[in-house]
């Protein structure tokens, strides 16, 4: 592992918070690594539930004046091309010119489709504005070896293994049933959402906890129309651990964007994902891609386009031990590759000068 260096990472909320939920994932894992970081960002205040009692190591900082004057870190990171305010890019030129260069990373978004091996890590060369002579870096998450790999902290598998789900849900003050199965729902607006509370209502096993904000309005709102619905828990906001631990804690967890994509990956639970909608449909090959890597069966694959809006066809049942299959497969081959952090700490060793 390279030595331990100074990071920017800058994030900008554009809506739901999915952005500041993998640079808050990113920052703290990267200062559990000895790391130190400053977090900049223009809406911190998700941060107050997301991650309420912050993290050693981790500096957050309103995205604001306080750049102007700001000495950039030996790693700058810009999530999802935020780009950095003017003055702290010229600071960065500055920097280098004086021979203490940063480097210059664009953390871009996940995607499996085949095109991310082509374009990770390529450079980009700053022509003109204030990082004229610079070099930025695109570096792709992803699904396999010649890609950026995905976030996952060095402790997270003995944690899932020491993990106790009954005394987790106790905790939380959520009744749980002998023999009931127990599903997570975290989403957008999915159209076939009163089908699924009809669908989980005639098998009396079901019981869905429900995550507050969008998915929790859009319950409300399909119960209005559904003939049925199941057994359901209303929980609060949860801080990143507690979400992961709810994950772990179901046999079926719906998500929703790509920070708890991944964490539903690593959950090893059967999963659907409702992948964030694009006006001009490009999402609708980025979810074929995902499911093409996950060699997912046609009911997961079926039932996942439906939940999308994809075509016309209704919610297959769900198949539990064949989703739950294909998703500890998926997992295991993930597993198997260098996770995104530890990758990004060696990329951006290899640009900087050698620690003294």
């Amino acid at each position: 592992m390279a030595a331990a260096r100074s990071w920017d990472i800058f994030c900008k909320v554009i809506d739901n918070h999915g952005d500041l939920g993998v640079c808050w994932r990113l920052s703290r894992d990267l200062a559990t690594r000895g790391h130190r970081v400053r977090l900049w960002v223009d809406h911190p205040e998700a941060l107050a539930w997301m991650a309420p009692q912050g993290a050693p190591g981790v500096e957050v900082v309103h995205w604001g004046a306080d750049a102007q004057a700001a000495r950039p870190s030996q790693v700058v990171i810009e999530a999802f091309g935020c780009e950095p305010p003017e003055a702290f890019v010229r600071a960065m030129a500055d920097a280098a010119a004086a021979g203490a260069p940063s480097a210059w990373i664009n953390l871009e978004y996940l995607s499996a489709e085949s095109w991310v091996e082509r374009c990770h890590a390529l450079p980009s060369p700053v022509m003109s504005g204030p990082g004229a002579g610079l070099t930025r870096h695109f570096f792709y998450p992803g699904f396999t070896s010649r890609t950026g790999g995905l976030l996952r902290e060095t402790d997270l598998q003995a944690r899932q293994a020491a993990f106790d789900a009954s005394a987790w849900l106790r905790t939380h003050g959520i009744d749980a049933r002998p023999g009931e199965r127990r599903a997570s729902l975290f989403c957008y607006e999915p159209p076939a959402l009163p089908e699924l509370l009809q669908q989980l209502a005639h098998d009396d096993t079901w019981h869905l906890l429900v995550t507050p904000g969008r998915a929790a309005e859009a319950v409300r709102a399909a119960l209005d129309v559904a003939s049925a619905a199941p057994r359901i828990s209303w929980l609060p906001a949860l801080p990143q651990p507690a979400f992961d631990e709810l994950l772990w804690a179901c046999d079926l967890n719906f998500v929703r964007g790509e920070d708890s994509l991944v964490r539903a990956l690593w959950a090893g639970q059967a999963f659907v994902w409702h992948i964030y909608p694009q006006h001009d449909d490009a999402h609708h090959s980025k979810l074929d891609a995902f499911l093409d890597w996950m060699a997912a069966p046609a009911s997961l694959r079926d039932f996942m386009r439906a939940w999308n809006g994809i075509g016309t066809r209704p919610l297959p049942p769900p198949d539990l031990v064949a989703w739950r299959d294909t998703a500890r497969q998926a997992r295991a081959r993930a597993l198997a590759q260098t996770d995104l952090t530890h990758q990004l700490i060696d990329f951006a060793a290899q640009r900087l000068p050698a620690a003294t």
